[in-house]
């Protein structure tokens, strides 16, 4: 397991930007948060003892206008309660799946200047992530189809 995943690297960056951007994508999320969230010294929440949670809530309030306005939603969110297949130090405080109208608008969102300052509270409040690009398929009668 990689402990300690927060942003992408440039070689998985390059390669989500190789992919089709017109096409609606759903990212799934999993998140695991620090106790107390680590905001750099010239933060103004630095020292404030906010815990992980309180930055990632923040992060996702001061952002959820940029989020809307390129056209991004969340579809589904859930806290996983246990491991049933996996490695069982493997645990997930959060778990939520956004959907975008392509990868373009995902790509909007992350360079625009104010959510990159929103995203400081995203990065004090996380301790390990996954974030996987998914297509979304229309579910047929069973798993798999």
């Amino acid at each position: 397991m990689i402990l300690g995943s927060v942003n992408p690297d440039r070689v998985q960056f390059d390669a989500f930007k190789t992919l089709p951007r017109d096409a609606p994508i759903h990212m799934l999320n999993l998140i695991r948060l620090k106790v107390l969230a680590a905001y750099p010294a010239d933060h103004p929440n630095h020292g404030k003892g906010l815990s992980g949670l309180d930055a990632y809530r923040a992060y996702g309030r001061d952002s959820a206008a940029i989020f809307a306005r390129v056209g991004g939603k969340q579809v589904w969110a859930g806290r996983p309660d246990a491991v049933l297949t996996g490695p069982t130090d493997e645990h997930w405080d959060l778990a939520f799946i956004a959907e975008y109208p392509g990868a373009g608008a995902f790509l909007t969102m992350i360079t625009d200047p104010a959510y990159r300052e929103h995203v400081k509270h995203r990065t004090a409040a996380v301790h390990d992530s996954r974030l996987i690009r998914m297509a979304p398929l229309t579910p047929g009668e069973g798993f798999g189809e």
